[in-house]
C-alpha cells in the first residue's frame, strides 16, 4: 500500500496537502456547506499572522467568520467555556481550527457542547455525543499530535487537571489541510517538541494492544510509514528549519501516526508524561520522548514488541543481525534524535529526585494508556523506568 493509500483509508477525514494549499481553505469549507465559521486558534498563531490570513481567505470565500484565539496549550474546560460563548453568539455552521492540537482538540470540545450541550465529562470516552456535532476544517501548523485525522479531544479539567478523552465518530475532522508553509514559523524548540511526540505516537502504537483488533493491521502500515518518515525528516527539520520538503513529511508523519492511534491507542511513555507534565512542567512532547527509547528497551523484552520494534526498525533503513539488535538500533536512534534536539534529555534536569518517583510511578499506573502497553506496567516498573531517566 502507497503512502497515498494509506491518507486516502481514512475514511472521515479528507486529507489535502501540498505547499500553500491554504490558499484552499475557503472552497474547501463551502464544499462541506459551510456559510457562518467559527475559526478558532490560539495567540501565537495569530501572532505568526497564521489566523489573520485563514479568516481573510474564508471571508473572500463569502463566509461570514467569528474568530477564537484564547486557546490555551493543553486546553482545560475553562477555554471551552470562554469559546463557547464565541460560538452561541456567532451561531457557526462549520468549525476552522487553525493551529497545534491544543486549537484542534478546543474546536472539537466546543462543537461537543455547543451541539449538544452539558459538560465536556460527559463526553469523557468514546460515541457520547447526543447528536452529529457540525464538521472541522483542521488546519494544522504543528507536526505532532495527529489531532487532525482523530475522532477524540483531550481536554483537561480545569479543576482536577486530569486528562479526559472524548470521542465521537462526528468530531473527526472532515478535511484535514497539511500545509508545511505554515509549520516554518515554528521556534526549532517547538519543531523538536511536536516532532518528538510525532515518533513517540508511531512507535507506541505500532506495539499497543489494539483498540479494534479487526484494524490492527491497517494501524500497524499506518505506523510503520510514520516513524519511517520522522526518523528520516525530523533530523533535517532540526538542521534547516525551511526545509519544506522534510516539513511536509513531518506533517504527513504526523496524520499517519494520528490515524495508528484511531486503532490501536498508546502506552507507557505516554502514561508517565501526563504526571510529569503536570507536576514538573516537562512539555508534553518532550516527557514523552524522553521516555520513549527507555520503553522500548523494556518492551522489547516481549517477542511480538520486539519483532514489530525490528520491522519500524528496517522500514527506516536501520541495520541489525537479528530482531535484538534491530530492537536495540532503534531505541538508540531515538536516543540520538533526542539529544540531537539539544533540550534536556535527563528527567533530573526538570527537578524531578528519586524521593518523588514512587508518586510519579503511582499516577503513571493510573492514566489509561497504561492499560494498552505491550507489557504489563504497574508502579514498580514505571519505577524503574522513571529512575532510569533521572
Amino acid at each position: 500500500m502507497t503512502l497515498d493509500d494509506l491518507l486516502r483509508a481514512a475514511v472521515t477525514t479528507r486529507v489535502v496537502e501540498g505547499r500553500g494549499s491554504l490558499d484552499r481553505l475557503g472552497e474547501l469549507t463551502r464544499e462541506i456547506g459551510g456559510s457562518r465559521v467559527l475559526l478558532v486558534s490560539d495567540p501565537g498563531v495569530v501572532a505568526a499572522g497564521h489566523a489573520g490570513r485563514a479568516q481573510r481567505i474564508l471571508e473572500s470565500a463569502g463566509l461570514d467568520v467569528a474568530l477564537f484565539h484564547d486557546v490555551v496549550e493543553n486546553p482545560t474546560t475553562d477555554t471551552l467555556a470562554l469559546g463557547l460563548d464565541v460560538a452561541k453568539d456567532h451561531r457557526p455552521d462549520v468549525y476552522v481550527a487553525v493551529g497545534g492540537g491544543s486549537s484542534i482538540d478546543a474546536a472539537k470540545g466546543i462543537d461537543f457542547l455547543d451541539v449538544c450541550g452539558g459538560e465536556m465529562a460527559d463526553y469523557w470516552g468514546h460515541d457520547k455525543a447526543t447528536a452529529p456535532l457540525r464538521p472541522l476544517v483542521a488546519v494544522p501548523t504543528t507536526a505532532g499530535t495527529g489531532s487532525e485525522v482523530q475522532s477524540f479531544a483531550l481536554i483537561s479539567d480545569a479543576e482536577t487537571h486530569r486528562k479526559m478523552a472524548c470521542g465521537d465518530p462526528s468530531a473527526a475532522p472532515r478535511i484535514a489541510l497539511l500545509d508545511p508553509e505554515l509549520t516554518v514559523t515554528m521556534p526549532r524548540e517547538v519543531t523538536a517538541m511536536t516532532g518528538l511526540d510525532t515518533l513517540a505516537h508511531a512507535v507506541e502504537s505500532a506495539v499497543a494492544k489494539p483498540r479494534d483488533p479487526s484494524t490492527d493491521g491497517r494501524s500497524r502500515d499506518y505506523a510503520r510509514e510514520a516513524c519511517r518518515l520522522a526518523l528520516r525528516a525530523l533530523p533535517r527539520v532540526l538542521d534547516r528549519g525551511d526545509d519544506l520538503d522534510a516539513r511536509a513529511d513531518m506533517l504527513r508523519a504526523s496524520a499517519l501516526a494520528g490515524l495508528a492511534i484511531e486503532h490501536a491507542m498508546l502506552g507507557a511513555a505516554h502514561a508517565m508524561a501526563n504526571p510529569l507534565t503536570r507536576h514538573h512542567g516537562v512539555p508534553h512532547g518532550l516527557a514523552v520522548g524522553t521516555m520513549l527509547p527507555h520503553v522500548v528497551r523494556f518492551n522489547a523484552a516481549d517477542p511480538a514488541a520486539r519483532s514489530v520494534y525490528a520491522e519500524l526498525a528496517r522500514a527506516a533503513g536501520l541495520e541489525g543481525s537479528d530482531e535484538d539488535a534491530l530492537a536495540a538500533e532503534l531505541a538508540e536512534r531515538l536516543g540520538a534524535i533526542l539529544d540531537a534536539t539539544g533540550l534536556p534529555s535527563r528527567l533530573a534536569a526538570h527537578g524531578t529526585a528519586s524521593d518523588g518517583v514512587p508518586a510519579l510511578a503511582k499516577e503513571a499506573a493510573e492514566q489509561w494508556t497504561a492499560g494498552f502497553n505491550p507489557r504489563t506496567v504497574g508502579a514498580p516498573e514505571f519505577e524503574a523506568l522513571l529512575g532510569g531517566a533521572l
